[in-house]
């Protein structure tokens, strides 16, 4: 049992057990949940749509959901539907002859019909046509809100998507899987303007809308009630790659009995997701519209809306406190049966924090910070009028009205620096603003309209300032905030911050889904959001993991902002799949600094943007297993040190035997410049073009490996074009490059 090639075939095993179907499969991913989401203490059927979705189980962040599969069916393919037509033609002939059709032959023609009927209908989204339905049991104590919810399969866990629970009473539209097509067409039988449905307030409306679809619901409304209608769509699925604007751009409309439109929206300030307020103005009969702003629609265009006279908060101020205190927030919004919010920030790290408001319509977030805080005091317009503060501190304001501009003076030393940023974009105010500084002069020193904040990652529109500069001499100088589209009005707030650079950072990891093989390695992405001049590196660690779990490559260099590095798995096999939590240290003027690292996916929007979404777990799955010592290793001394227009050897160590000849090594997303020259089963030469690195350019290389499957005794030759059995990565290598 201890011979090289028994070795090497148990190294192997963790591949082979998930069998070739598996193996031919890309990772598992979910495009759409529908219904998404259910009310608190209910039980229902639930279809996933999307590709390599093989399920063996279903996971939801939180507490009180679940669910169990029913049942997994897929499109059928052309190839497949003239096959099994030609099958059924052949029973159907026998029937027509008077030849006896056995039971098995008839409930084959059964199931081929079914299919062919369910299943052959083209897909507005091909990409989308696998599905699991699910049963989903949502407690009574469930908490209202967004959960995660992602799939286990044999190649490993899916994605994670939006599901939400809700406390109202729910309606939904039929499945779109379930629509059968069309007679004498390959398109499902959909009217894309179904007849109104009659509804009744508060509920919670579940839909798809096809292409050119329009769905519209009919409700009794008495006079003097006032509606809010919320609007999920853009939130369940943030970012679509292949659609343009990259999300579905949901509008809604009210029509009173006669068809006139009373009021209509396609957004919320600057959030996709429309919502809409309504005073009824008489008693009577209205109609709620539901569609695509573009007439657009498929499988993905989900939507939940809520509807009746639901608390709903446009605005609290100010927007944040300091730490360590207690301060009382003033509301503003529809249905509020409060005006104030009490907001607890005594055992508060810095940060973005909800406010634990229940039955709330919408979610609302506040900033805690360190600084001194102080208040906005009109007038203060001009360089004239300016309010004096001091610095460091933050100010909470507003822009008051269109074309307001509120002034701050504070005294400045030459060669100070100074840092002024707003929080406004990323607190949902729906100020756009504008920062300058300028001298007792007037003279403009520095500007800035939008400042990017990769943290932010559902902000397509980073509308949030920030500048710095180093003053010049000693004296007074301004601040001037204001709004670019020359907004204003009571719901323009904002935090501005003044103070010296306070050099920070904080932590993105992607992907939030991580397959691993025991004893193997997997690659994860940390991008580092490095804040008013930090540049250090910043070391990785785990914190609370699974004994035998380590970490690979787990440095940022400095100056750079993110690397990949890999995760090296416990050679033991998990029964469930768990939280994994990482954190970055680094020293910061003399002081060391822990940050976590925020789980997050790299989604893509129509077709060219990148985005950040933080999810609230780094969740993996780990399978297979390798016996202790049989993992790859990688045995020169590390960072390899690549000489610039040279190449490097390193050693690495692979399980003996005789079919180790067939692993092959490439570079995983290599770095521009840097590629493997050649690579044995004992070492791998790493070159690098001096025309495309420089020296001290540090990082990590990923190595993936493959192996082709071994042949069974007295087998045929493999073919050429044979598929390889994909082993994982190797452990991350660090390397430097250095001169000649």
């Amino acid at each position: 049992m201890n011979s090289p090639r028994w070795s090497f075939l148990l190294w192997l095993a963790p591949w082979l057990v998930i069998g070739p179907s598996a193996l031919a499969q890309g990772d598992p991913h979910i495009g759409y949940v529908y219904p998404a989401g259910g009310r608190q203490g209910t039980t229902f059927e639930a279809t996933l749509g999307g590709r390599y979705l093989n399920a063996t189980a279903v996971y939801f962040s939180g507490a009180g959901v679940s669910a169990t599969i029913i049942k997994q069916e897929r499109q059928v393919t052309p190839t497949e539907q003239k096959e099994m037509r030609e099958t059924l033609s052949k029973i159907q002939e026998k029937r027509k002859q008077g030849q006896r059709v056995t039971p098995e032959e008839a409930k084959s023609a059964e199931d081929i019909k079914q299919k062919l009927t369910h299943f052959g209908r083209r897909l507005t989204n091909p990409s989308l046509g696998e599905f699991v339905t699910l049963q989903v049991i949502v407690t009574p104590t469930a908490a209202p809100g967004n959960r995660e919810m992602r799939l286990g399969t044999p190649a490993g866990l899916s994605n994670p998507l939006v599901f939400n629970v809700g406390d109202l009473p729910e309606l939904s539209k039929k499945d779109w899987k379930n629509i059968p097509q069309a007679k004498l067409s390959m398109d499902p039988e959909i009217d894309p303007k179904p007849p109104e449905k009659n509804i009744t307030l508060p509920v919670t409306l579940n839909g798809q809308i096809p292409p050119g679809g329009v769905d519209r619901y009919r409700f009794p409304a008495r006079e003097g009630q006032q509606w809010v209608v919320v609007v999920r769509a853009r939130e369940l699925i943030p970012y679509i790659s292949d659609a343009v604007p990259g999300w579905f751009q949901a509008t809604v409309a009210l029509y009173d009995a006669k068809g006139r439109e009373l009021a209509y929206t396609d957004d919320y300030r600057f959030h996709p997701d429309p919502v809409l307020f309504y005073k009824v103005p008489a008693s009577g009969d209205y109609v709620l519209e539901i569609k695509d702003a573009l007439y657009r629609g498929r499988e993905d265009f989900i939507y939940r809306v809520t509807i009746g006279e639901l608390p709903f908060v446009t605005g609290v101020f100010p927007l944040g406190g300091k730490i360590g205190t207690q301060i009382t927030l003033a509301a503003t919004g529809w249905n509020l049966p409060f005006s104030q919010l009490p907001l607890d920030l005594r055992d508060k790290a810095p940060g973005l924090y909800p406010l634990s408001q229940e039955r709330l319509a919408n979610r609302v977030v506040v900033a805690a910070d360190t600084l001194p805080e102080g208040f906005e005091k009109e007038p203060n317009n001009t360089a004239d009028n300016a309010q004096p503060v001091t610095l460091p501190i933050l100010i909470n304001g507003r822009i008051d009205q269109p074309g307001d501009m509120d002034v701050f003076r504070f005294d400045g030393k030459a060669g100070e620096q100074i840092v002024a940023e707003v929080h406004a974009r990323r607190l949902d105010s729906p100020l756009d603003s504008m920062l300058a500084i300028t001298d007792a002069t007037g003279k403009q020193l520095a500007f800035n309209d939008d400042y990017e904040d990769k943290g932010s990652g559902l902000n397509t529109h980073h509308a949030d300032s920030y500048l710095a500069v180093t003053l010049s001499a000693t004296g007074f100088y301004f601040v001037h905030i204001g709004d670019t589209q020359h907004g204003g009005g009571e719901a323009y707030r904002y935090r501005l911050r003044i103070s010296a650079p306070r050099p920070d950072f904080e932590l993105r990891v992607t992907p939030s889904s991580l397959n691993v093989h025991g004893g193997a390695s997997v690659p994860l992405t940390v991008h580092a959001l490095r804040k008013d001049g930090f540049t250090g590196a910043v070391a990785l660690r785990l914190k609370d993991a699974p004994q035998g779990f380590t970490l690979s490559g787990a440095e940022v260099p400095e100056k750079q902002d993110q690397v990949r590095f890999t995760l090296n798995a416990s050679p033991l096999s998990m029964m469930e799949p768990f939280v994994l939590h990482i954190e970055g240290q680094a020293f910061i003027q003399g002081r060391e600094v822990v940050r976590p690292a925020v789980p997050a996916d790299d989604m893509m929007q129509a077709f060219a943007y990148r985005h950040l979404v933080p999810a609230p777990e780094l969740k993996v799955a780990l399978f297979g297993r390798f016996r202790p010592g049989e993992a790859a290793q990688i045995l020169s001394v590390m960072p390899v040190q690549i000489p610039a227009d040279g190449t490097v050897r390193i050693r690495v160590k692979l399980p003996a035997g005789p079919l180790v000849s067939k692993v092959e090594f490439e570079l995983s997303e290599p770095p521009d410049g840097i590629s493997i020259k050649e690579a044995s089963q004992t070492e791998i030469v790493f070159q690098a073009d001096a025309a495309k690195v420089k020296p001290g350019f540090k990082g990590n290389l990923i190595v993936k490996a493959s192996a082709e499957p071994p042949a069974a005794a007295g087998a045929q030759p493999l073919p050429a074009n044979r598929r390889r059995i994909p082993l994982g990565a190797l452990p991350a290598i660090p390397y430097e490059i250095v001169s000649r």
